[in-house]
């Protein structure tokens, strides 16, 4: 094992775990994700099955990473962030009769290099978040975000743009 696993995490056997990524605790990480090198993944981290991380990537405590999020290399994620993945979801379906995982409809969610998203923010399914992009604390995102956009609000809007560091270079 050549990354470090607190003794209350929870990690699939059918999980790929890239070297020298931290897993504190509490953490779950289900069946068929995949993990880059060098991640940090805080307390309290859900990982659904199927999801993809790159390397390098930070996720604070509390966040819920759902079945088809893609989050790509370098990209932050603040505590207490959800990643949702259908706009329609019920428990039942119209008979009556709980859903199974084959009756969701899916969308995929992308998070793009290096994007930034703030704590408390709720990213809506079939997103695709920008390289470089910030996404301040408590949004909504409903829409796509482009490259180097700064976002906040609810629903999310662009309010700006940022450099690779993070710093606003346009105000709008």
């Amino acid at each position: 094992m050549d990354y470090s696993k607190h003794p209350t995490a929870e990690i699939s056997d059918k999980a790929e775990i890239g070297k020298n990524t931290k897993i504190w605790h509490y953490v779950q990480i289900r069946e068929n994700v995949h993990i880059g090198e060098n991640c940090i993944l805080g307390k309290g981290v859900y990982v659904d099955f199927g999801v993809k991380i790159g390397n390098n990537v930070k996720i604070q405590n509390g966040v819920d990473v759902f079945h088809g999020v893609t989050i790509e290399d370098g990209v932050f994620v603040g505590p207490h962030v959800c990643f949702t993945n259908d706009k329609n979801p019920r428990a039942i379906d119209e008979h009556g009769e709980l859903k199974g995982n084959d009756d969701w409809k899916v969308e995929e969610t992308v998070v793009k290099k290096g994007a930034s998203i703030g704590a408390n923010s709720t990213i809506l399914p079939g997103i695709t978040i920008g390289e470089y992009a910030m996404i301040g604390s408590g949004s909504v995102v409903t829409k796509d975000v482009p490259d180097n956009c700064l976002v906040y609000g609810n629903p999310a809007r662009i309010h700006g743009s940022v450099d690779k560091k993070g710093n606003i270079t346009n105000r709008v």
